[in-house]
């Protein structure tokens, strides 16, 4: 995507920045996998109906993290998109060099919690200073958002287990069209 930043003060990256800061999901889970690549790639199923989407919500959720940004309230935000929510945690650990500690909801399946692509969703960070303007701005609001862990360590680590370093899924996340390549 292309577009003009008049002021680059109001620029958001996606990597995390901090240690210790609080991770949460703007917008509301779905238990969907429909379309995902989890479906496609794991399951095996090729052909399903396109995931959650609603204009009006996705509308609320981008005008709430752009107040965000402006209130510098938050350090980092990653929409969910190609990979669910793994996969954006993922991108932003990697992009900061940290790690994550998260929690499912129990109210969800836990592969469609991680690996859904539903639309209108979106990762902050959030420093733990900022903690109170930032639930008081959401809470003005009609969005949804889920506390979902912090960022910590180079782990990833989900419902207290342990997956793995962010460097060993860099290592896989940078080889991997290449490796496909030479085989």
């Amino acid at each position: 995507m292309v577009g003009i930043v008049p002021d680059k003060n109001k620029s958001m990256g996606l990597n995390f920045k901090n240690e210790g800061d609080v991770l949460f999901m703007l917008g509301a889970s779905q238990d969907c996998i429909n379309a995902s690549e989890y479906l496609y790639s794991y399951c095996g199923v090729k052909n399903s109906p396109a995931p959650y989407f609603d204009l009006d919500v996705e509308y609320q959720v981008q005008d709430l993290v752009k107040k965000l940004i402006a209130s510098k309230l938050i350090q980092s935000a990653h929409d969910i998109s190609d990979g669910g929510l793994f996969i954006c945690l993922l991108e932003s650990a990697m992009a900061g060099n940290f790690g994550f500690r998260i929690d499912t909801d129990e109210d969800f399946r836990k592969d469609a919690f991680l690996f859904g692509e539903a639309q209108s969703r979106v990762i902050v960070s959030v420093h733990p200073d900022q903690l109170d303007a930032f639930v008081e701005m959401i809470a003005e609001t009609e969005v949804d958002f889920t506390n979902l862990g912090e960022v910590r360590g180079n782990e990833v680590v989900i419902d207290e287990k342990s997956y793995g370093t962010v460097d060993s899924y860099r290592v896989k996340y940078d080889s991997a069209i290449g490796d496909l390549m030479a085989n």
